[in-house]
């Protein structure tokens, strides 16, 4: 009965709304939009509702039809009706069942979008057959809402794919088969060409965005003659724009004329392209449009990103092509390149000029369109490289005129440097493209005459510093390293590279060795003298991190003098970004982790057991723990102790990240403990409330309490294991005790001065609970009480933390979850002697992390969880027969049966979660959640009874058969315990069940969508 009120009440509304929009059609826009979006949440609520054997909600088209045989007014109502209603059918509420979504968005789909989209292309063609009268105000915004629904039809989820928006434009478009023959129609694609060349820009823009669209059709819905057929009119199409292309100067048309150009290799081959009749002439129209966008960069540059898309995928797929009809790209490619390479240069001193941004300022849009690049620059690689040689020498020899000038940094040396960067730059770009391209001999020598001269840069910019220096041309001159890294250094070199033949006549460079010691060379110096620049330096070290990787590499990197010196003189006297100077912000520090994490990989490859050589690379971080701990006992200069304090922790917890064998550990632990780690608790303990001391610290003790490699698998009479985890307790209890000290935080402020510091402290304690390299039940036997007071303190931190936080922020989350899983695994009578509000507090925190998309948490909280509920069921078990040992376990399972009773509903919500999960939910984790669910299951059979009893009801009466059916079988063959091969034999039974649920309810039925719902 209240189902037939709710039914009545919403049609009534719907209703009302519509009659009333119909008598008040001049409302204020927003007036109407709002109860528009009323009416198109009710029918998308209300779509499977039946009354009188009718789906009541699903005639709001033949309603919206009355509007259009109105005034304009009324018809520019009826099609934002439609168009509001396609979208909200689109649109994933994240609070509901997805399942329910996709169901109605299917249904809808299926049943009414290809007529909303017929009937929107029908009212284009009689608006273009008259003459449109486009001063009337009504009359553009009718076409406007026109064009508008088309794009939403054409922009609908067909398939329930969601696709991310920022990949956008890599995507294909899967029109539903039954649409074939509006797309086989050439008067369909006709129809918005004409439109776009009949409308003012506002409304073109649309127009080609509907296009784009059309270019994007999946190719499987076309046989290979209507694929070649519809591919013609659309280049057709192209053809007509770019012969009249005065529409193309609004910004809005050229992005997305560009946006369509790039679609149309997306989704089609140059084999099937060259097999167009017009494509010689189209081709060439579309290399004079780039070459144009090229010369006008400061013109719309976020569209050049799409033009480069078309020219390097065309370029990629040339060894592909197998048809006999040219392609013309080596004519037009090396156009391309010369375009970019020279409107390049040129910007640059209308840039200097005129005061305007630099694109060099915006490296990851440069990276991105150089990336596109180098495939189409290694097209007839001799033009790319002779163009370069000419410009680079050029420049070259300008800009050492310049240097020996005497007027100083004026303004045509800003250009001339400029103009090296971006040629370096450039360079290096066409020396990474022989890895995405087919190469010979004679490209590798074309690479070895242009690396000749970046290099013979290197050696005149290094011997001008500190007073000839520019920032520019050193980024480029790394991104320019890294390239010819990539490509020419490391395992899969050929040593019979011609990238050496000119290189050894220049410069004396004859193989990858030489070059190393050019790398090493470059970085010192680099260190040296850029050491106020924290983008060079951490590009720098990005580089030494980078070569550091491979084995291979380290052991030739050893054997360079450079890298011994390094080794040897790691201080701030010769590397000044290490010291602690005011001039250096904070978040500068952060890249001397990096530095260390290389050094010590460095250091690794010869040390061996060799102590006293570890002692000496530890020295300089000797010197000045000591001098902290003088200067604290002394009680002065507290703000450069906590700034030396702060590097020292980025540097040990480089070294500690590289260190991945118990002997090289062993060394560093002993170094530091007892004598220094005494120094950074008292620093948690002074400077609790300042982040940018405690985060480093607290990161630190988080690595060395990882077990990478079992490197903390200490010998057996080491009671190394142990000391360390007491460090690890007393660091973690002082920064928990201290930081609830700080009260209540403004919502900005909780993140960076709380809850980071508590992620950390959660990390770090569930790598020692994970780690085994600690026996904690050796704290109760002596009397030991950093184990129960580190728990104490991960008690106290939880309860100052709201379950929404916990959830909100993704890393403290991440940390929460797994060391919940670790407790319940290992420490359950710690769980168990919880008091009851701290308890309920643990079990609801699982009970809602169950439902986030977050794979990681689930999967932890689903672990916890069946550890819970397994500790229970074997107290039941045992509950009657007399304890022969594990009288602990016993009164732990006691204690959680009390609770339960006491609270019943925390084990039922949590069984909807996971069964709502498994049949209404795109569930990721299936295996995860099978396994408590089936201890849950044999807890509460009377709860899973009435939840099975539920949903069968909530179905119509052919279905509930089915799911009976679905539900015997899902407890076939499972027994009343919970070993490893009931447990596998539920899973197995469980993912048939989740199948055969999913094809019973795939069916329409007269069903109201929210009654699909375990939990409601």
């Amino acid at each position: 009965m209240s189902q037939q009120v709710s039914t009545f009440i919403r049609t009534r509304n719907r209703n009302y709304i519509l009659n009333y929009v119909a008598s008040q059609p001049k409302l204020a826009p927003f007036v109407i939009q709002a109860l528009i979006q009323v009416i198109a949440k009710i029918t998308k609520l209300g779509w499977f509702e039946v009354q009188k054997d009718q789906f009541i909600f699903r005639e709001i088209i033949a309603d919206v039809k009355k509007f259009l045989q109105g005034t304009v007014e009324h018809c520019i109502i009826g099609v934002i009706i439609l168009s509001e209603l396609t979208q909200e059918m689109n649109l994933v509420d994240y609070s509901r069942p997805s399942a329910k979504h996709r169901k109605i968005a299917t249904s809808f789909r299926d049943t009414s979008l290809k007529d909303i989209l017929v009937l929107a292309c029908s009212l284009l063609k009689e608006m273009l057959a008259k003459p449109l009268n486009l001063q009337d105000q009504d009359q553009q915004n009718l076409v406007m809402q026109v064009l508008k629904l088309v794009l939403n039809c054409l922009n609908f989820d067909f398939i329930g794919s969601s696709a991310d928006e920022s990949a956008d434009d890599l995507c294909t478009v899967q029109i539903p088969a039954t649409w074939r023959t509006i797309f086989l129609e050439p008067e369909t694609l006709d129809l918005f060409f004409n439109l776009y060349h009949s409308l003012p820009p506002l409304l073109s823009q649309l127009a080609l965005s509907c296009l784009v669209q059309f270019a994007s059709t999946r190719r499987s819905l076309f046989s290979s003659p209507e694929r070649a057929k519809y591919l013609g009119n659309l280049i057709k199409g192209v053809k007509r724009i770019l012969e009249n292309p005065q529409g193309l100067s609004d910004p809005g048309n050229y992005h997305e004329f560009c946006r369509f150009l790039a679609r149309l290799k997306t989704n089609y081959q140059l084999g099937e392209l060259v097999m167009v009749k017009e494509y010689p002439e189209v081709i060439r129209l579309i290399a004079n449009f780039t070459v144009t966008s090229l010369q006008h960069w400061e013109f719309a540059p976020n569209s050049v990103h799409y033009l480069l898309t078309l020219w390097q995928r065309m370029v990629a797929s040339v060894p592909f092509v197998k048809s006999t009809e040219p392609h013309l790209l080596d004519t037009y490619a090396p156009e391309i390149t010369k375009a970019f390479i020279t409107s390049r240069l040129e910007s640059v001193a209308i840039v200097v000029r005129d005061n305007l941004d630099d694109p060099l300022d915006d490296p990851a849009t440069v990276f991105q369109q150089l990336e596109q690049l180098c495939t189409v620059s290694r097209c007839e690689y001799e033009k790319t490289c002779t163009l370069l040689v000419q410009l680079f020498d050029q420049n070259a020899q300008n800009y050492q005129k310049l240097l020996h000038s005497a007027s100083g940094m004026t303004v045509d040396m800003a250009i001339q440097e400029g103009r090296l960067a971006w040629l370096v730059y450039l360079v290096g770009t066409v020396v990474g493209g022989r890895l995405t391209y087919t190469s010979t001999d004679e490209h590798d020598a074309m690479d070895g005459e242009l690396s000749c001269r970046v290099f013979q840069l290197i050696s005149l910019m290094d011997t001008g510093l500190p007073q000839c220096c520019n920032e520019k041309i050193e980024l480029a001159i790394l991104w320019f390293l890294d390239q010819f890294r990539k490509t020419y250094v490391g395992d899969q070199l050929q040593r019979t590279s011609k990238v050496y033949a000119r290189m050894s006549e220049v410069l004396g460079i004859t193989d990858d060795n030489h070059v190393l010691e050019t790398f090493m060379t470059k970085i010192v110096t680099n260190l040296k003298y850029w050491g106020r620049r924290e983008a060079v330096i951490s590009r720098t070290l990005q580089f030494l991190n980078d070569l550091s990787v491979g084995y291979i590499l380290l052991k030739k990197l050893v054997k360079i003098d450079a890298v011994k010196f390094m080794l040897k003189n790691h201080t701030s006297e010769h590397f000044p970004f290490l010291g602690i100077s005011d001039s250096y912000s904070l978040s500068d520090f952060r890249c001397r982790t990096t530095f260390y994490t290389a050094l010590t990989r460095l250091l690794m490859v010869e040390l061996g057991e060799d102590e006293d050589e570890f002692e000496n690379f530890m020295l300089p971080l000797t010197v000045s723990f000591e001098t902290v701990l003088q200067i604290f006992n002394n009680s002065f200069k507290q703000e450069d102790v906590k700034r030396m304090l702060i590097g020292l922790a980025r540097d040990l917890r480089g070294i500690a990240f590289a260190l991945n064998t118990k002997t090289s550990y062993t060394m560093l632990f002993d170094w530091m403990y007892p004598a220094y780690l005494p120094i950074l608790q008292r620093a948690v303990e002074q400077w609790y409330g300042e982040p940018a001391c405690t985060t480093p610290i607290l990161k630190l003790m988080a690595e060395l309490m990882q077990n990478r490699s079992q490197r903390l698998n200490f010998d057996v009479s080491s009671p190394n294991g142990i000391l360390l985890f007491r460090e690890a307790s007393k660091m973690i209890c002082t920064y928990g005790n201290q930081i609830l000290s700080l009260g209540s935080l403004s919502k900005d402020q909780i993140y960076p001065m709380k809850l980071k510091g508590i992620s950390i402290c959660y990390s770090a304690l569930k790598s020692a609970l994970c780690g085994n390299y600690v026996s904690f039940g050796v704290f109760k036997l002596y009397g030991d009480n950093h184990f129960d007071n580190v728990l104490q303190a991960f008690v106290k931190m939880l309860l100052s933390v709201s379950h929404s936080d916990l959830l909100q922020y993704r890393k403290l989350s991440q940390s929460y979850y797994p060391l919940l899983e670790c407790l319940t695994q290992d420490h359950m009578s710690f769980v168990t002697n919880l008091e009851p509000p701290v308890l309920l507090y643990v079990l609801t925190s699982i009970s809602e992390g169950l439902t986030t998309l977050d794979t990681v948490v689930a999967s932890s909280c689903c672990a916890s969880l069946d550890y819970i509920v397994t500790c229970l069921l074997k107290y039941i078990a045992k509950e009657g027969k007399k304890p022969l040992r594990c009288r602990e376990a016993t009164q732990a399972g006691q204690r959680l049966l009390h609770f339960m009773q006491q609270n019943p509903d925390v084990l039922q919500q949590m069984m909807s979660v996971l069964m709502n999960t498994i049949v209404f939910e795109d569930c990721r984790n299936q295996w995860s959640v099978s396994r408590p669910l089936l201890g849950l299951i044999l807890l509460n059979e009377k709860y899973f009874s009435e939840l099975r009893a539920s949903l069968i009801n909530s179905q119509p009466l052919p279905r509930q058969e089915l799911l009976a059916q679905c539900f015997r079988n899902l407890m076939e063959g499972v027994e009343q315990n919970l070993s490893v091969k009931n447990r596998d034999r539920f899973t197995q039974n469980l993912s048939v069940f989740r199948r055969d649920v999913a094809e019973a309810l795939r069916s329409d039925g007269s069903t109201e969508p929210c009654s699909l719902d375990m939990m409601s």
